[in-house]
């Protein structure tokens, strides 16, 4: 087969997206203009949400979410192992204790009917409140104050049974849908089932500002922190040089709002495109022994495809077939590497190997394949040939 060149991911840019960028540059306004209003306005009617907080990245808004929500040194949040490294960097930001639960083997993501069983042990004084604590890094644990359930890869978590525990306990929930832009858990959208939804805008998510975040939410204080934390702690009624809180700069800017407004009139239109590169891909990997394909859980009733992530049978050694890809002109990731096992958690927390044995596993066996909306189905066909040829060698 001829050998192709394939690009990991692209994101899908008009000459709409082009000259509403251009328009930014003619005029004076290059942060918080017009544009920002605009792209909130339009995120608001899109989720439905009283407010849309628009942000440089989904790790600032999460970050801005876990101050909303008071969280302090100390106090724990209940969250996942497998996931990008902000959902916990930013409770560590804060000096809070992130207290990890294991994950649903099918899905990936947070296993609900653990953050139920922690979370009851951990509200309780006592007990067996001590077995979710990590083995150190934990002397100064307060109260438990919150949840942050991540939607990984293409889907919402479970999230019913955790809301629920959440309003029995009074903890605030922190939905992190920064991958699941879109997607509906049963019959609602992704990011609108906490008390704040935060959503993200790379280059490679469902639709992009280049770098950027929203925040969605209900709830009108909140919201007005922290519209006045992105931009410095500037509270309504501070003067250019006066600042009410301990802010940052955490700001959407113009450019990037305008092209986030062009992207999300045209989401519906983005989703559909990757949805049929996900048939694509799982048509052609049906029947590859060794190889999984992604599955959707029933209270999914929408997905939106950010990446395509295949599983291998544990005996496929991964790391030799991300080489033998490469080796095509095929990029691949790993999956995640689960969070417990970075570098910095172990220092700080004792994280050992096993401690999360589901995430771990996942972690193992999972690869992400190239995958856009301006993927070809020829590009698709391509790296399947190819990740077929590979695997029989095995």
């Amino acid at each position: 087969m001829n050998q192709m060149t394939i690009p990991m991911s692209s994101p899908d840019i008009t000459d709409a997206e082009r000259e509403a960028v251009l328009s930014v540059l003619r005029t004076p306004d290059l942060s918080m203009g017009p544009q920002i209003e605009r792209f909130e306005s339009a995120f608001r009617e899109f989720s439905g949400c009283s407010h849309a907080v628009g942000v440089s990245s989904g790790t600032a808004g999460l970050h801005l979410c876990v101050r909303a929500a008071g969280i302090e040194e100390g106090d724990l949040v209940i969250t996942t192992p497998f996931s990008f490294v902000a959902s916990s960097n930013v409770l560590l930001f804060e000096r809070a204790i992130p207290v990890f639960v294991d994950v649903d083997p099918q899905t990936g993501n947070i296993a609900p009917e653990r953050v139920i069983d922690a979370a009851q042990d951990l509200a309780k004084d006592g007990g067996d409140s001590w077995w979710w604590l990590p083995r150190r890094g934990a002397e100064k644990a307060r109260r438990l104050k919150a949840v942050l359930p991540v939607d990984v890869f293409t889907q919402p978590a479970d999230l019913d049974p955790i809301r629920q525990i959440a309003d029995e306990l009074g903890l605030v929930m922190i939905e992190d849908s920064c991958e699941s832009l879109g997607a509906e858990y049963k019959g609602r959208k992704a990011g609108t089932i906490g008390d704040y939804g935060v959503y993200a805008f790379y280059p490679n998510k469902q639709m992009t500002t280049g770098e950027g975040g929203a925040i969605v939410t209900n709830d009108d204080q909140a919201a007005a922190l922290m519209r006045a934390l992105r931009n410095q702690g500037r509270a309504p009624g501070d003067t250019w040089l006066q600042h009410t809180y301990l802010g940052y700069n955490y700001r959407l800017d113009e450019m990037s709002a305008a092209l986030g407004v062009i992207q999300l009139s045209r989401l519906a239109e983005l989703m559909e495109k990757r949805e049929q590169v996900a048939v694509w891909y799982t048509e052609r990997l049906d029947g590859i022994t060794g190889v999984e394909a992604p599955a959707l859980a029933p209270t999914t009733t929408r997905a939106s495809w950010f990446v395509f992530v295949i599983r291998f049978d544990p005996a496929i050694d991964r790391d030799v077939v991300i080489g033998r890809l490469a080796s095509q002109g095929i990029p691949s990731r790993p999956y995640f590497s689960p969070i417990h096992l970075q570098p910095y958690m172990i220092e700080r927390f004792g994280y050992q190997l096993g401690d999360y044995p589901i995430a771990e596993d996942l972690g193992r066996r999972s690869l992400a394949l190239p995958f856009s909306s301006v993927m070809s189905e020829d590009q698709v066909d391509y790296v399947c040939r190819v990740l077929a040829a590979v695997v029989r060698t095995l």
